[in-house]
């Protein structure tokens, strides 16, 4: 964080540092592969603690397999696991997708609700997988705060902590509504080409450096 730093401040700097990004990564895009608001929750739920990459290539079979909420609770839990494993935590999420399936049978119809109280009561949906259902699918903007945006937040000086919740909120405060999904995907994606956290930052690569504090985890 910049000591001497006010709201306004913080705010144009984000300001230019999203201008920034957006020139280095000009279409900034969610990396899960869906067609349906359903399939968008299904993955969404199989990429926690698993990288995209990993669960696109699951959901290219699964989601020829299953169709429907319903499709997910006529099998035995075991082979949802079996077609799930290489997501990682295949147990936890297998159950949780078919809690999840059997609520939106019986409480919504089939369809995937399009409020974030709705959605959170579904099992295995917090307010990030919430967030990107919305964003994506409704057209309700919010910001969606994983690893890599909690990472880069606090390096940049932009919020502090760790608690999703609170950077949540702390970020919508910071920047208009339509800038909130791309925030996310451009933090995302600056975090995987530079702003590690499995190597040291790229500080000398890094489009934004002028910006950033430099105040490394």
């Amino acid at each position: 964080m910049i000591p001497s730093e006010s709201l306004q401040q913080k705010r144009r700097r984000l300001r230019r540092i999203l201008t920034a990004l957006r020139r280095t990564y000009p279409e900034p895009r969610i990396a899960l592969t869906y067609t349906t608001p359903f399939e968008l929750l299904i993955a969404t739920m199989l990429s926690a603690q698993c990288t995209d990459e990993r669960v696109n290539h699951v959901t290219k079979t699964l989601f020829q397999k299953y169709r429907s909420p319903h499709d997910y609770c006529a099998v035995p839990q075991e082979k949802l696991e079996r077609d799930i494993f290489a997501t990682g935590f295949y147990r936890t999420k297998a159950r949780n997708i078919q809690a999840c399936c059997a609520r939106l049978i019986t409480e919504f119809g089939g369809e995937v609700p399009k409020t974030i109280e709705e959605l959170t009561s579904l099992a295995g949906v917090g307010r990030k997988t919430a967030n990107v259902i919305l964003s994506h699918c409704f057209d309700t903007p919010g910001v969606v705060v994983d690893t890599h945006v909690t990472r880069l937040v606090n390096r940049m000086g932009i919020a502090t902590g760790t608690d999703a919740v609170k950077l949540e909120f702390e970020l919508m405060k910071l920047m208009p509504k339509r800038l909130w999904r791309d925030f996310t995907h451009l933090m995302i994606m600056h975090g995987r080409a530079v702003c590690s956290a499995r190597s040291k930052p790229k500080c000398e690569q890094c489009v934004v450096a002028d910006d950033c504090p430099k105040l490394l985890t």
